[in-house]
């Protein structure tokens, strides 16, 4: 990873496309190089895929629920829990933490019925102890690209190799 890479990468963020033209544009990078290096960045897994964005909300998801999961611990118990936790329809997230929670659990829905689902979904879990859910009433950022949230100083010095 160098200072190119991360520019092109916040560009992505920044801009919401990989269109090779408005990243040269943007970044002052020659489009065969963006081009190039965007290929690169997909062969070695950086960039995972082209993704057009939904809003949920607009779409019909509008519930959003946080779900604290605390459950009985065993060996590798945040495998097997994790993946069973990740196989309920409507999870989006699934986070393995440390502290007082074993996993933090993000869904979106789209009505009563399917929260009653998911809450079901996770009591059917043998190995799981006890959940607290949250709705989300407003949404202060929800940002697709992480990358929004860094200044491309801040990137370069913390991600990129020394040339």
């Amino acid at each position: 990873m160098d200072e190119r890479n991360v520019r092109i990468l916040q560009a992505i963020a920044e801009l919401g496309t990989g269109s090779p033209d408005e990243i040269s544009e943007y970044t002052d990078i020659p489009k065969s190089t963006v081009h190039y290096r965007l290929t690169k960045l997909k062969e070695s897994g950086v960039v995972t895929d082209d993704l057009f964005d939904i809003d949920l909300e607009e779409f019909g998801l509008e519930i959003t629920v946080i779900t604290e999961v605390i459950a009985e611990y065993e060996e590798q118990y945040h495998e097997e829990v994790g993946e069973k936790l990740a196989a309920i329809e409507g999870v989006n997230q699934v986070y393995f933490t440390m502290g007082d929670t074993d996993f933090v659990v993000i869904a979106y829905l789209s009505g009563r019925e399917m929260v009653h689902r998911l809450i079901s979904d996770y009591e059917a879990i043998d190995e799981v102890v006890r959940t607290s859910s949250q709705f989300v009433v407003e949404t202060v950022k929800d940002e697709s690209y992480p990358l929004n949230d860094f200044e491309l100083d801040t990137l370069v010095e913390t991600v990129a190799d020394d040339e």
